[in-house]
């Protein structure tokens, strides 16, 4: 056996069987198809965990599943068509520090409200992460015949970095529509902005080395082929924690939306009353050029956020209210979940 994964060693202790039930629970009816998942769950984790996550956020949809072809990683066949969809996590860079290894509960940076260092550092894995399945894609995906003529989905979840997850969607928006929710400026200087944070275009960010990525892939047709993006920073062990019914000392502490322009208020509840379900943090980013669009109607659900242009010509950012942004769980017995 390969060395495990540091958060498979912390979600195997005794303090965490009622989180494992649950993960468990998602998993059934999901198919070993390679025979590689019990041990990529314990050696890599994240990417194994958010393609059990995405099995039993399709079931709870109600989706029919078809297993039939070893790829992509999901054939859906849903009441308003059959999509496919591919699930890919954005990881740290070689060398940079795991999203695991933290000393307090959040960067100097977060704790003062600087939020650039965080997002920039988002925008860099995830552009990463969806070029490579687009590549994928075109290199050998588009040939299949149960994908072509369907919409694909990019499944993404972040694990880049410690406090990835409160990133919401201001590193996804600049990626994909060259909006980027400036927060750092508002903080900076609340007075100036009364009507919150501005909005800002980017058009590129440079990477260490020099390089440039540029903002807004979904402006033009260069990325005709994904029809959207499903992305969630929130769907980590802590949902788990958040979705038990076993009482233990601690508590859940979340953001969600209050109304349709992104403001927010934080709840908290005991650790033991299930204060969110497995769709709540789930994000759908449309792409406007795509060659096979995704209907809107596959993932609308109270709380499911979904940013695309209206027949107007308008950004529509549905369900805003009522959307869980980001959280953190804090235990008596249980390992720290400032990740989640």
């Amino acid at each position: 056996m390969d060395k495990q994964h540091e958060n498979f060693k912390r979600t195997s202790v005794p303090s965490r069987r009622a989180e494992r039930e649950i993960v468990e629970g998602w998993a059934q009816g999901f198919p070993d198809r390679d025979n590689k998942l019990g041990r990529e769950f314990q050696t890599t984790f994240n990417s194994s965990f958010w393609e059990i996550y995405l099995h039993a956020l399709f079931r709870e949809y109600g989706f029919t599943m078809d297993w039939s072809h070893a790829s992509p990683d999901f054939h859906l066949k849903t009441e308003y068509g059959e999509v496919v969809v591919e699930a890919v996590t954005a990881n740290a860079a070689d060398g940079a520090t795991p999203e695991w290894e933290k000393v307090r509960l959040m960067t100097e940076e977060v704790a003062r409200k600087n939020f650039w260092p965080l997002n920039r550092e988002a925008i860099i894995r995830l552009s990463s992460a969806l070029l490579s399945k687009l590549r994928k894609y075109r290199d050998s995906y588009r040939r299949l015949p149960h994908v072509g003529g369907k919409p694909f989905v990019i499944a993404v979840a972040p694990f880049e970095q410690p406090d990835f997850q409160y990133q919401y969607d201001r590193p996804m928006r600049a990626l994909l529509y060259d909006d980027y929710v400036d927060e750092t400026a508002y903080f900076r200087d609340p007075d100036t902005y009364k009507e919150g944070p501005p909005s800002v275009q980017l058009s590129s960010v440079e990477k260490d080395n020099g390089a440039t990525i540029e903002m807004g892939i979904f402006g033009n047709d260069d990325w005709a082929e994904v029809s959207a993006v499903l992305f969630s920073c929130v769907a980590t062990w802590g949902k788990t924690v958040a979705m038990s019914s076993v009482p233990k000392p601690g508590y859940v502490a979340a953001s969600w939306g209050t109304d349709s322009s992104g403001r927010s208020e934080m709840r908290r509840a005991s650790i033991g009353v299930p204060s969110e379900g497995i769709s709540d943090g789930v994000q759908i980013f449309h792409n406007p050029h795509a060659n096979r669009p995704l209907s809107l109607d596959v993932f609308r659900r109270h709380g499911v956020v979904q940013h695309y242009l209206s027949p107007e010509g308008r950004w529509i950012r549905e369900n805003y209210d009522g959307c869980l942004q980001f959280r953190l769980t804090q235990g008596i017995g249980l390992i720290d979940e400032k990740k989640s």
